[in-house]
């Protein structure tokens, strides 16, 4: 025989539990007097379900407020042991890791360059073991991000090709959770989105210059990541007078900018720019190459998709290069003008779009496994 669905007073405790867990995680400890306030519940049903959610563990006592007039009031907080997710971001050079809980505090970090002939999943992970080695709780989840195209099933392309799922799976069972693999560039866009400058426009495409040249596009709040997870490949997009398929602008463009304009190729683009700032002639006409390079990179896009603003990130908000790509974006202004605003966070812009990313999943993974568990445990 089935079994019957769930009454509309089991339906009502989830929802009423997941408003509270939502508010806890998003205000912090609060007291019941204020979770009714800041949920619109009765006290009664407050009082019901942090009941219902203290004896699965959910929320715990988290001190008592004596700032408020009357008898002093009990707080309530999200369970310190809930879990933790990891949130990664991968460069050419190195792993940053940051764990956090699920309302979205950091609770460990750490940062790491790969040693030149070692495995990256195996140093990502030892990065992870190192931060877990600071908190109680388990791992539930990790949110990766990677330059490189991102497939829809968390697959890496490349310039060496596909792997097949090869990373995110090794790094999964290294770790024994889940895990998600997202495109760097992606994950800055979705930081913007949700705290930054970005917030603020409707659609947006975020410039992210590191070792190479990547755009996060948002149209009408969404990050549009394309059919095959191509959308923001803008390093290769044609440029007069560069052959077709030659990059637009990167490390090894800024090298050959560097020798031709006599200045040394090993440095960084960041040296070169710092040079520029400081009045350096040969380093401020690389800048205005450069800045003429990624002005045209955002005319392209504004043809095609006509975001409200181009958000520069990572290098490309150094102050020389965002001063010279203004410079060339008000020649072009006449004929198609370009709103260009400089991120709201610097290189780590995608950290911080994994840690939002992973503190989102981990509230969804932990509140789903609590909520059906409160529901059983009063039947």
């Amino acid at each position: 025989m089935a079994r019957p669905l769930a009454g509309p007073q089991t339906l009502l405790r989830t929802l009423n539990g997941r408003a509270i867990l939502e508010t806890l995680a998003r205000r912090g400890p609060l007291t019941r007097a204020e979770l009714v306030a800041e949920t619109g519940l009765s006290r009664t049903a407050v009082t019901q379900v942090l009941r219902m959610l203290e004896a699965s563990s959910a929320v715990a006592a988290a001190g008592v407020d004596r700032d408020t007039r009357g008898p002093a009031a009990g707080r309530v907080a999200l369970h310190p042991q809930l879990g933790f997710a990891a949130a990664v971001h991968v460069d050419a050079h190195a792993a940053h890791v940051a764990l956090v809980d699920p309302a979205g505090a950091v609770r460990a970090e750490t940062h790491a360059a790969f040693p030149p002939r070692g495995d990256r999943v195996q140093h990502i992970a030892g990065l992870v073991d190192a931060c877990r080695r600071t908190v109680t709780g388990p791992l539930l989840l990790a949110v990766v991000g990677i330059p490189g195209i991102v497939t829809a099933d968390g697959g890496i392309r490349d310039d060496q090709g596909p792997d097949g799922g090869a990373f995110k799976n090794g790094l999964a069972v290294r770790l024994g959770c889940p895990v998600r693999v997202e495109n760097d560039v992606n994950l800055a866009a979705l930081a913007e989105l949700s705290e930054g400058t970005g917030a603020g426009v409707s659609s947006f495409a975020l410039l992210l210059l590191d070792d190479g040249l990547g755009a996060g596009i948002v149209i009408d709040g969404s990050l549009h990541r394309g059919f095959s997870g191509v959308a923001g490949e803008v390093m290769y997009l044609p440029q007069s007078p560069l052959p077709i398929g030659a990059p637009v602008l990167g490390d090894a463009v800024v090298r050959d900018l560097a020798l031709a304009h006599g200045r040394d190729p090993d440095e960084t683009i960041d040296q070169h720019l710092d040079a520029a700032w400081a009045g350096d002639a040969a380093a401020l006409a690389m800048t205005a190459e450069m800045g003429r390079r990624l002005t045209l990179i955002a005319g392209s896009i504004a043809l095609v998709l006509d975001p409200e603003a181009f958000l520069l990130s990572g290098t490309a908000a150094h102050p020389a290069l965002a001063r010279a790509a203004a410079e060339f974006a008000e020649e072009l202004a006449p004929q198609l003008p370009l709103t260009l605003v400089v991120s709201s966070f610097g290189p780590e812009a995608p950290l911080v779009g994994a840690v939002g990313e992973a503190a989102s999943a981990l509230r969804a993974s932990v509140f789903a496994r609590l909520l059906p568990a409160s529901d059983r445990s009063r039947r």
